[in-house]
């Protein structure tokens, strides 16, 4: 699976990022893919192969560039929970520091030199994300009704995104939260939001999961989960991106 690093310019500074591709020189559809708080390494690099084999251009940027390249803080190879307590008390500054003004400037950015790639197709897209990724995904696809054609978040804060942006989603839209994120009540609350909305949308806990079940490298993965993840994702992207 051919892969590379980019350096893309924006309007404070150069943003590394990640992109894996198809390697049968043809042109598919993009997806944006945001990491979460611990950033590009190479439990994400695998994620965004994976999904590359499927036949998406994935692009992972690094959207802590302002303070320097991925990874940011030094990780260890396997994040315990006494490791991640640690790294989120380095990170947690920097993720407040991510502004909603710069989630959307970036956005643009990351969008326009994924669909400027000469081997992803024009548009629509996808944009999927974990973690605080999930939260930056779903502000992406509320500012680019347009162009985003799905949305996924995985055990992400989405409902921090507030009801005013839950109810201008306008792309195909799966959440898998973990068991220890959110009640089955505020769940419940959510997935009234979005109806509401008349979002088109699916919404689920995923079971015996905790925040971050998605990454192999740290001590919440679930490998089950992960596999209900691929198997909501990629019929999504099917849904909305084939043909493209």
């Amino acid at each position: 699976m051919p892969t590379k690093m980019l350096q893309i310019s924006t309007a404070d500074g150069q943003a590394d990022a990640f992109a894996a591709i198809p390697d049968d020189g043809e042109r598919h559809p993009g997806v944006l893919m945001y990491a979460d708080g611990f950033g590009i390494r190479p439990v994400l690099r695998e994620m965004a192969r994976e999904l590359a084999g499927h036949g998406y251009y994935v692009l992972v940027p690094n959207f802590f560039y302002r303070h320097g390249p991925a990874p940011v803080v030094e990780l260890p190879e396997h994040i315990t929970e006494e490791a991640r307590t640690a790294v989120m008390g380095r990170l947690m500054p920097l993720i407040e520091a991510h502004t909603i003004e710069r989630t959307l400037r970036d956005a643009d950015t990351y969008l326009k030199c994924l669909t400027a790639q000469p081997e992803a197709s024009a548009g629509p897209v996808a944009v999927t994300g974990y973690c605080i990724g999930g939260l930056l995904a779903v502000r992406t696809a509320v500012a680019h009704p347009s162009q985003v054609a799905a949305v996924a978040g995985f055990h992400a804060p989405v409902s921090a995104a507030g009801p005013d942006s839950l109810r201008r989603l306008t792309a195909q839209v799966h959440f898998g939260h973990a068991e220890t994120d959110l009640t089955p009540e505020v769940l419940a609350e959510l997935n009234q939001a979005l109806d509401a909305a008349g979002v088109d949308y699916t919404s689920q806990i995923y079971p015996n999961t905790v925040h971050g079940f998605t990454m192999a490298d740290t001590h919440a993965f679930n490998p089950a989960a992960l596999q209900l993840h691929w198997d909501h994702l990629l019929p999504l992207l099917g849904r909305t991106l084939a043909n493209r």
